[in-house]
């Protein structure tokens, strides 16, 4: 469970269903970051060139679930080295363990917005990224559900 859903100054969960989300999952490293307003793919994964409006965050652990979503504000290409949102803990503790490519999307937003029910894993989770919309989110109660409903 996340404690989120119970905050009183958390963003509500009000964004309109038809709206396009890509779905991905984070470890607690990178969900730590995506509280802190960013998310870096490397350049070559789909998701740098896909159109969405949100991201959707399955966190591998410590609840397993499809938790959070947010607006993607703006997308910052950025190149290891250069300035941009991310400093090189960053890049070594997000990009370095999987990746060893050198130029990044960073996605920006505000607060994270807990899901009134998170889509719980009950098989093998999110891999890559998924594509479907908020009220696909919001309707499956789990993984294998919203992995009919989406398009990877």
């Amino acid at each position: 469970m996340d404690l989120d859903q119970f905050a009183t100054d958390t963003p509500d969960d009000d964004a309109p269903g038809d709206e396009r989300v890509c779905v991905v999952a984070t470890q607690p490293d990178t969900f730590q970051r995506c509280r802190a307003g960013f998310y870096p793919a490397p350049q070559s994964y789909e998701r740098t060139r896909t159109e969405f409006a949100y991201m959707a965050f399955y966190r591998t652990a410590p609840v397993s679930a499809i938790t959070h979503y947010a607006p993607v504000l703006d997308r910052t290409k950025q190149r290891r080295g250069n300035p941009g949102p991310m400093d090189e803990t960053d890049w070594a503790e997000l990009i370095d363990p999987f990746s060893d490519e050198r130029v990044v999307t960073v996605f920006g937003f505000d607060d994270l917005v807990p899901l009134d029910s998170p889509v719980e894993n009950d098989q093998n989770g999110v891999r890559g990224a998924w594509y479907c919309d908020i009220e696909d989110l919001r309707a499956a109660a789990t993984v294998s559900a919203l992995a009919d409903r989406s398009r990877t």
